[in-house]
């Protein structure tokens, strides 16, 4: 039986929306350095962060571990996803951001 609960616990794996400590850093990081960077992702995430897949969730990570220039580029449409970030998510992602 403790065997049994020890699998389950190990299969279980926390989404975004599960785990309060996923939001909260996911939130944190989305503090940028460039006051346009950071209006943007505050007032996106204000209005859409718990209805954020993971996916969603993904593609937010890959853009803020870009630098805060390339990211302004890229959420004011002057310049498109390339390399890592050009992923399909992203793109979707950067179209929603960019309505915002």
């Amino acid at each position: 039986m403790r065997s049994m609960m020890l699998t389950q616990q190990r299969t279980q794996v926390k989404t975004h929306q599960s785990d309060p400590a996923n939001r909260a850093r996911l939130r944190w990081r989305a503090r940028r350095g460039l006051l346009e960077n950071d209006l943007i992702l505050t007032r996106f995430l204000d209005a859409h962060e718990e209805e954020l897949s993971d996916e969603d969730v993904d593609a937010l990570t890959r853009l803020l571990d870009l630098a805060d220039n390339p990211l302004m580029d890229l959420l004011l449409g002057r310049t498109e996803p390339e390399g890592e970030v050009d992923q399909p998510h992203v793109h979707a992602l950067l179209a929603r951001l960019r309505q915002a």
